[in-house]
């Protein structure tokens, strides 16, 4: 099938940049609960662990 050009207007709709930070900043909030997680688990084995 043939696509139609925008041509003269805007070939992406105008919230994209602010979509596309939204996801960059729950991307980073993802991670940062992932490595808190892993952190917090970590301390809990090495924490019951006998002999260390």
């Amino acid at each position: 099938m043939a696509r139609h050009l925008a041509y003269g207007g805007l070939a992406r709709p105008v919230g994209r940049g602010v979509s596309s930070f939204a996801c960059l900043a729950f991307v980073a909030l993802l991670g940062t609960a992932f490595w808190a997680g892993a952190v917090w688990l970590g301390q809990l084995i090495l924490s019951s662990a006998p002999g260390l």
